[in-house]
């Protein structure tokens, strides 16, 4: 268990040896714990390395979360020359794109913080897919050397991917490198991620869900056996847990029991 996964908060629970799950309650209140909990996270590790490595995600509720901790409200919590800015994926689009994920956390009021320039690494997906993975896992090794990230933020499809970890796609077989290019059939394109080996190592991961529309597929991950198994369900490990995040309308079915 991390020390900013804040565990004595009422609505933490451990699931398994793998999950631990904290469902503080409808969207705002979800929110509000998803940044505190980011802040905690960046806190402790500026405290022990004098950085703060972070994988973002795309997604709406990214998006969110992006723009409160740009607000007066949360942007004086963290001294954010200290932050290192990756991404867990991203779209083979130009980072001016509206679909990039790049821009998205940009827009969203990162760009308005004091983070240098030199400490933003963008994946860079819109052309020559495959060897730009290899340089991205060199540029990972190069900034964090033997580290892990401190924090990977993720989210969950409604077809049980995270980050571009798709269903049926050969990135879910790769067992050394850190970051690869994905083809997914299912979307018609080609995905920038970081895998397995590289998130599942991370000193923190959170997996935020929230919404009614993801409750059925949250079901499926925690009270059904898949085989072969979704691959959000291969986020997580004995050694190291992931933290789901979960708003009262997604955790529905996980509540009844």
């Amino acid at each position: 268990m991390r020390a900013c996964a804040m565990s004595d908060d009422p609505h933490f629970f451990s699931w398994d040896d793998r999950r631990d799950i904290a469902h503080p309650g409808d969207r705002d209140h979800t929110l509000a714990f998803a940044v505190e909990h980011f802040l905690n996270c960046a806190k402790e590790a500026i405290k022990t390395h004098e950085y703060f490595a972070v994988a973002l995600s795309g997604g709406s509720t990214p998006k969110k979360i992006f723009e409160l901790l740009a607000s007066p409200s949360y942007s004086g919590e963290i001294d954010w020359t200290k932050v290192l800015l990756f991404w867990g994926d991203e779209r083979a689009v130009a980072p001016t794109d509206p679909d990039s994920n790049f821009r998205m956390a940009m827009d969203a009021g990162l760009k308005t913080l004091s983070i240098p320039p030199p400490h933003i690494f963008r994946m860079e997906a819109e052309q020559d897919i495959q060897e730009n993975a290899r340089l991205y896992e060199a540029k990972i090794k190069e900034v964090l050397g033997s580290r892990p990230f401190d924090l990977v933020m993720l989210g969950m499809g409604e077809d049980g991917h995270t980050a571009s970890l798709f269903p049926g796609t050969q990135a879910l077989t790769e067992k050394t490198a850190l970051a690869v290019a994905n083809e997914v059939p299912q979307k018609k394109t080609w995905r920038m991620t970081l895998t397995y080996p590289c998130i599942n190592a991370a000193r923190n991961i959170a997996i935020y869900v929230l919404g009614k529309s993801k409750a059925e597929m949250i079901g499926r991950v925690f009270l059904e056996s898949h085989e072969p198994p979704y691959p959000v369900s291969l986020i997580g490990t004995p050694h190291n847990k992931a933290l789901w995040v979960l708003d009262s309308e997604a955790a529905t079915l996980l509540l009844k029991r």
